[in-house]
């Protein structure tokens, strides 16, 4: 924590939903410690803040209208490397939080909880600087010996992880042959490689995973 007296604790809460961040405001006022609260409905005013202004602890949905905010982790690291991040999402935990865990953020808690436990995450970001929850517990002792877990991409080849790439920019088998200079049933090979390590079905779920993943 920047502040060790836990006075004055600068949350930023970004949500684009106002509701939440308003319950969020409710809670921290029921945590009945000194705070200053800052808002972001979207990645750009939460960039925003971040450049402007000393935040001790952000509380961030996972997905925004206009990105990802796993994009933006590394960046606000960089800016302010003593804030503490908690990941407040609506989005599956056991899917999503080790990728973010990965990524730098200091917790990962699902709407999902109740208040209780989100106040006690609350409660555990300001005391000890992290919250993990006994389910990304497991999963974080789980990716020790899979790290697959954590971005199933990287079990991919080099060349698969080309194709890959290439199917999720609309290229077709043909296409993706001609421009590697490869047969185009070599390439039909691969893709069936590719979907059966990433437990996929088709290029539709193959788009969706590269979104939640890069």
């Amino acid at each position: 924590m920047n502040r060790t007296d836990h006075k004055g604790i600068r949350f930023l809460l970004a949500d684009d939903h106002s509701l939440i961040r308003q319950g969020l405001v409710f809670v921290l006022e029921d945590l009945e410690f000194e705070h200053e609260v800052f808002h972001a409905s979207n990645l750009q005013k939460t960039m925003e803040l971040i450049n402007t202004q000393a935040i001790d602890i952000a509380i961030i949905d996972a997905h925004f209208p206009d990105g990802n905010s796993l994009s933006i982790i590394p960046e606000i690291k960089k800016l302010q490397p003593r804030i503490r991040i908690l990941i407040f999402t609506g989005i599956d935990e056991e899917v999503h939080a080790l990728k973010f865990i990965n990524a730098g953020v200091n917790g990962f808690l699902s709407k999902l909880n109740e208040e209780d436990e989100i106040k006690e995450a609350i409660r555990k970001i300001i005391a000890h600087g992290e919250y993990i929850s006994s389910k990304t517990q497991v999963l974080l002792l789980n990716s020790i010996k899979n790290p697959n877990l954590v971005n199933p991409f990287l079990s991919l080849t080099e060349r698969e992880f080309q194709i890959a790439g290439m199917y999720r920019e609309g290229l077709g088998n043909l296409e993706i042959a001609n421009r590697l200079d490869i047969k185009q049933n070599t390439v039909s090979t691969l893709k069936r490689r590719i979907f059966d390590k990433l437990k996929i079905d088709n290029l539709v779920e193959l788009i969706e995973l590269y979104k939640n993943h890069y």
